[in-house]
């Protein structure tokens, strides 16, 4: 088995739903489901987070977006990226998460054909509510039950709560799959968890090291029972977008090119996957020769416009939903 990579830019198809892959039935109960996910989140935030907070929005879609390039190679020729809903829930708490996820979501999807038009719902519900909200609740109760160092079982219970995130979205995949009658259950579900336990390993490593470092650092910001704890000076929150850019810009041209699970997994059942047209499908930036150069500017440009979104989405949801309230920062 050669576990080496052919380091050519790939097109860093995540492991998102494309359409074709469920029927309409199935594809509008996700959406349904997820929306409703969304909309409980968008209130959530709107009544904990403080307007000096918001950037941090931004900057948790950023760095999701950037590690979602970054393909690592698993065994069997396919390869698997942080999917980065539980480590956003730990430090942003889950409704901010959902909002993160969500957009990144939409980027991807409306700008790099990155999952499908008319499964966008099932994806939403998939990593930004189920990943999330499934990945948090393991985080909480593994932090409580273990009888060890608050900082070594926040650790523990973030890299288990990744990878069990990571699984359970998988699973419900599955179950969508199997709903739409695209896959018998019996095949779709050993196929998509027993490769997503793998990639699991990698999403709860990711997790836990980032966390730790993170303790260190900052453990200020890994919030203890609140939602929303979060808050970084503005020169931090300049050198993090800085690092999500370089992440986009001097690795992920280089990641991995295997397909992921997902896609591995279509490829090899026959599923009836189709492309839809974005400006910067496959993330290539047009115009530019070098395949290299293309992926890396597409990438900053997409880690920008996640950074953007999630931004904006956050400015706007709290004058809706959120009641005055006075920020510390200000005293007002």
């Amino acid at each position: 088995m050669v576990w080496s990579c052919d380091w050519e830019p790939a097109e860093h198809k995540q492991m998102h739903l494309p359409d074709g892959f469920l029927d309409a039935k199935t594809a509008l109960l996700s959406s349904g489901v997820g929306v409703a996910g969304v909309g409980l989140a968008l209130r959530q935030v709107g009544n904990s987070v403080q307007s000096r907070q918001m950037p941090m929005l931004g900057l948790g879609a950023a760095f999701v977006f950037a590690a979602q390039m970054l393909n690592f190679p698993i065994a069997g020729g396919t390869s698997g990226h942080l999917v980065g809903g539980v480590l956003a829930a730990i430090l942003l708490g889950p409704s901010a998460a959902v909002l993160v996820m969500t957009c990144v979501l939409i980027v991807q999807c409306l700008m790099f054909a990155d999952g499908g038009l008319t499964a966008l719902g099932a994806n939403v519900f998939n990593m930004a509510v189920v990943n999330v909200v499934g990945g948090y609740f393991v985080f909480k109760l593994l932090r409580s039950v273990i009888r060890m160092e608050q900082h070594r079982a926040t650790v523990f219970a973030a890299a288990f709560a990744g990878w069990f995130g990571t699984v359970l979205g998988a699973v419900v995949c599955a179950g969508e799959l199997a709903f739409s009658n695209t896959v018998p259950w019996s095949i779709a579900f050993p196929a998509m968890a027993n490769v997503h336990m793998l990639v699991g390993i990698g999403e709860g490593l990711a997790t836990g090291l980032i966390v730790l470092a993170v303790l260190r650092a900052r453990p200020q910001l890994v919030p203890s029972g609140r939602d929303a704890g979060f808050t970084l000076r503005s020169g931090a929150l300049g050198y993090g977008l800085l690092i999500c850019l370089g992440l986009t810009l001097f690795v992920a041209p280089f990641a991995c090119p295997w397909p992921d699970s997902l896609e591995a997994i279509g490829a090899r059942l026959g599923l009836p996957s189709q492309t839809t047209a974005a400006p910067l499908a496959g993330y290539r930036f047009p115009l530019i020769g070098s395949a290299t150069v293309a992926t890396a500017v597409a990438g900053a440009v997409g880690t920008i416009i996640a950074f953007i979104a999630a931004y904006a989405l956050a400015r706007a949801v709290v004058p809706v939903f959120g009641a005055p309230k006075k920020d510390a920062s200000t005293g007002t």
